[in-house]
């Protein structure tokens, strides 16, 4: 036995074997038993060699995809890792690695949650469900994990060859999201039947979709990244790094800046040597991005799709923003209990029925006054909305004129 353990070719045809016995349901928890003993002495790399090899061997995705779990579960403890190539903080794997640890603090929290639906009051149900939603909402943030995934991760494994991890992976993700979905639909549904429904929901949906996101925690840092840091080439990475700005960051603001050494990376390029040029003139980034910091508000663009594109990052925001709230959909950053205004802004702004809306409160001391603008093209296309934040505070005690120079501070 030492030798078979020893030789990887008759370790993974084992293994083969193994799985397909799993999948025709031979005996399954003696299979299961066989499959822990071997996998207590196999490399992770070879668990993902002899996944794709079934696959290109014609066993459907779908049988791959629908025993993942299973697989998954036998798995869990039982792999010894390779010494996986190490990373520095902000590397893309860095990152991931630390949207995980907060999604597993969300996921721990509302479980908590769950432990006390049984003896919930009758008083503290609408608090409960509130608490509950806020909870769904931030894990929902997965979705930009997923798709940096997706988009950016995937096609570089595919280049190297690896190809059968990507496509189970992904058939995951969507199965997340659709648990998610149908755990927000249970949520955002008036619940007139209280605890007992509620108990129900947790068993049958709210935990399956915690289950799912955890079982996919499992099978990133045990398998995909360390195969990954594995194979891509330290530019691929960067080009992963570079681009995720795109999709924005799930739960956690990356505080370090990356980029590798040694390495040629090739600079993003604009019009007008290195400026923004726009119809009536240009900007450096720099002078751009100072621009939007020192305006007298705060700006938030969401776009068409209801997603946050940018935010101004000035000295004194009136309301906290970090980068973990790009590519995020613009109803998941408010409390529950305002979505519906949220929505209802969104739907008129979209349907060309009105254009601005502005609201003016009291917040922490200061008078603010918060507009909704509508961005159209010049053909009267909708493009998404402008949030303005100011605080007026101090504008309302302005009293007479003030026409001789005098230096403010801000």
């Amino acid at each position: 036995m030492s030798e078979l353990i020893n030789n990887s070719e008759k370790r993974k045809e084992l293994l083969k074997h193994l799985i397909l016995q799993l999948h025709s349901g031979e005996a399954p928890e003696v299979v299961r038993n066989q499959l822990i003993g071997l996998l207590s002495r196999i490399p992770y790399g070879e668990v993902v060699e002899v996944e794709q090899e079934l696959i290109s061997e014609g066993l459907p995705e779908e049988e791959v995809l629908k025993f993942c779990d299973i697989h998954t579960a036998v798995l869990e403890g039982h792999i010894i890792q390779d010494n996986a190539a190490p990373y520095p903080p902000g590397h893309p794997v860095d990152t991931f690695k630390k949207e995980n640890i907060e999604l597993t603090k969300v996921i721990d929290r509302t479980r908590e949650l769950f432990v006390k639906a049984p003896s919930l009051k009758p008083e503290d149900f609408m608090n409960y469900m509130i608490a509950l939603k806020t909870a769904f909402n931030e894990l929902s943030d997965v979705d930009k994990h997923y798709r940096r995934k997706e988009y950016l991760l995937f096609p570089f494994m595919e280049k190297h060859g690896i190809t059968g991890p990507p496509k189970v992976m992904w058939g995951k993700h969507d199965e997340t999201r659709a648990m998610l979905k149908e755990a927000h639909e249970f949520l955002n549904t008036r619940n007139t039947k209280g605890a007992p429904d509620l108990m129900a929901a947790i068993v049958d949906i709210l935990e399956p979709a915690l289950g799912a996101i955890e079982g996919m925690i499992f099978k990133e840092e045990q398998i995909l990244l360390p195969m990954c840091l594995d194979a891509l080439t330290e530019e691929e990475w960067y080009h992963i790094y570079d681009q995720t700005m795109e999709f924005g960051y799930c739960l956690y603001d990356p505080q370090v800046e990356w980029k590798p050494e040694n390495i040629e990376v090739s600079e993003v390029s604009y019009s007008g040597k290195g400026s923004v040029r726009l119809p009536t003139g240009s900007f450096s980034v720099e002078e751009l991005t100072a621009f939007f910091n020192l305006l007298p508000m705060d700006i938030t663009f969401v776009d068409k799709d209801d997603k946050v594109k940018f935010f101004s990052l000035g000295p004194h925001r009136i309301f906290d923003r970090n980068k973990a709230i790009i590519g995020r959909s613009v109803q998941l950053c408010h409390p529950p209990h305002s979505v519906h205004i949220v929505e209802q802004i969104l739907e008129d702004f979209k349907s060309g029925k009105e254009s601005n809306a502005a609201f003016w409160i009291n917040f922490k001391g200061m008078f603010v006054y918060i507009e909704y603008i509508a961005l159209r093209n010049e053909a009267g296309e909708y493009l998404g909305v402008i949030e303005c934040t100011q605080d007026l505070t101090h504008y309302r005690q302005l009293e007479g004129e003030q026409r001789l120079l005098s230096y403010t501070k801000r």
